[in-house]
């Protein structure tokens, strides 16, 4: 019987991988705690598993002590000497536990405890055994499945391949065999720990060492690889041997290798590029199969590439979807912006178009108050241009200015844009046109005054003239008339000079009233009275 159960122990460690001691102590934890349960004690329990006899023995331990505190875990030395003679403080005394009295439920418990304790040992024992093969190329053959997931044999125990690890295009069968990298070991999952996967990137560079000698012993190495499993790989390869290609090392003769791994592969795509030291090279490298006419770096802290290609060959470096330049990106570690000649050329026209336009100031902008300008040019923000450069985020980093201010603020720069900054234009322009046509006006009737005031002055200058004409032709024809007829005369030549001087007084009132409806636009009058 206890060779029998021995063996048992032996069996059930061999199937698990386990160690015998390891399900041994298992069993005596289970018999420990059924007999707590059944003896319903806190007393400190101890089992013996006894390989020749098969019996399990069940004992509880007091400690030997002066003063009792604990009676489930002490006993003073007065009663202790009573069963051993011998014993001292500190000493242990045992006292056996019958266990022919256990029952079928302290059974029941028992065997709960040992399945618990085997499981966890061997989840131990698998742990160890995987965690340091993560990466590795095995051969798995298709349990069952488990809703999407599958349950692959690994020969001594399951693994699970998720769903994000099956490739896209692929299909698998009951039974079916294949080829997968070990991803990662899970000691805290309820079921399979370890987690294969068919779509990481690991599994092309294991296939290539399987398939290139080169890559195997080391002349040849693989870099980089990024991949979507299903459609495209990009491989980088590098040779520390000068005189080995490493592309052509991983082709092989009329691509027979590369053939291979794309037929494991289940007829997925695969670019071999040339590593590169330098980030441009090893960048237009990348995005083959386009040819790529320059790259340049524009920020080399957060690795930010610009690379400027053919318009023709446009599509061709996005690639479907953007998977070209997304593999690209992965396999260089840096962000790509593609753009194409015509594109760049736009761009840089657009920036030259904004450097030489004149910036409008912000008071252009109806319905933002003067205080809200205060603080936007505070912040160094002073034409219309800039504003609407910015986001509302940054907007609303400037102190003062809330979220219904930045919506206010965008309206308003919305308007502008839609035809304010136009409607503004126009109006200035009226302005113009309407002060244009006001000044024309006033020369107009300056000019106006000018010539009537020297047409009066020409009427005042003949009047006199005949005047003085008249005056000495009748004192030549009269010299010796008498007195009277010389008073007659001067008293004619009195009121002669009378009317002359009436005339000309008429003629300078009249200067005078053009003179005010002009508003002092000419000076001529001044002279008129003069």
């Amino acid at each position: 019987m206890a060779n029998l159960l021995y063996q048992q122990i032996e069996m059930l460690s061999r199937e698990k991988h386990i160690e015998p001691e390891v399900v041994v102590s298992a069993i005596e934890d289970a018999m420990v705690v059924a007999a707590r349960k059944y003896y319903k004690t806190e007393e400190d329990l101890r089992a013996k598993f006894n390989q020749v006899t098969g019996q399990i023995d069940v004992f509880s331990v007091h400690i030997v002590v002066e003063q009792v505190t604990d009676a489930n875990k002490e006993v003073s030395l007065t009663d202790a000497k009573k069963k051993n003679p011998e014993v001292e403080v500190g000493s242990e005394i045992i006292l056996a536990k019958p266990t022919e009295v256990l029952g079928r439920i302290a059974a029941q418990t028992a065997k709960q405890v040992i399945l618990q304790k085997v499981r966890e040992a061997e989840r131990d024992t698998i742990f160890n055994e995987y965690h340091t093969r993560v990466g590795e190329l095995i051969t798995v053959i298709v349990k069952r499945a488990e809703g999407p997931d599958l349950i692959v044999d690994m020969g001594r125990t399951e693994a699970r391949l998720p769903k994000r690890e099956q490739s896209k295009l692929e299909t698998y069968n009951i039974g079916e065999r294949l080829r997968v990298v070990i991803k990662m070991v899970d000691r805290a999952a309820k079921g399979p720990q370890v987690i294969v996967s068919r779509a990481d990137a690991s599994l092309v560079q294991r296939l290539f060492e399987m398939e290139v000698p080169e890559i195997y012993d080391g002349t040849v190495q693989i870099r980089f690889a990024a991949r979507e499993a299903g459609e495209r790989t990009k491989v980088a390869v590098a040779s520390r041997d000068k005189d080995v290609d490493p592309v052509g090392a991983c082709v092989g003769m009329k691509g027979m290798r590369v053939q291979s791994i794309i037929r494991e592969l289940r007829g997925e795509k695969i670019d071999i590029i040339p590593y590169s030291e330098e980030t441009v090279a090893f960048a237009q490298k990348a995005l083959s199969p386009a040819k790529v006419t320059r790259v340049q770096i524009t920020d080399p802290e957060t690795h930010k590439l610009e690379v400027i290609v053919e318009d023709s060959q446009l599509s061709l470096a996005i690639g479907k979807k953007g998977q070209n330049v997304r593999l690209a990106s992965k396999l260089i570690g840096w962000d790509i912006d593609i753009k194409s000649e015509e594109e760049k050329r736009r761009e840089i026209e657009d920036q030259m178009t904004r450097l030489t336009a004149p910036a409008t100031p912000l008071t252009s902008l109806a319905g933002v108050g003067a205080k809200t300008i205060e603080k936007m040019e505070a912040a160094g923000i002073n034409n219309v241009e800039a504003l609407a450069a910015m986001t509302p985020e940054q907007l609303m980093e400037i102190p003062g200015i809330g979220e219904k201010m930045v919506d206010k603020i965008y309206q308003a720069v919305n308007r502008f844009y839609e035809g304010g900054g136009e409607a503004a234009a126009a109006s200035e322009e009226g302005v113009q046109a309407v002060e244009a046509a006001e000044g024309s006006e006033a020369v107009a009737e300056g000019e106006q005054v000018q010539e009537e005031v020297a047409e009066g002055t020409s009427e005042a200058t003949e009047a006199e003239t005949s005047a003085e004409e008249a005056s000495g032709e009748t004192e030549a024809s009269a010299p010796a008339e008498s007195e009277t007829v010389g008073n007659a005369n001067e008293a004619g030549a009195e009121s002669t000079g009378a009317s002359e001087h009436s005339e000309k007084s008429k003629h300078a009132t009249a200067i005078e009233d053009v003179s005010e409806s002009a508003q002092g636009d000419s000076e001529q009058p001044e002279e008129a009275k003069s």
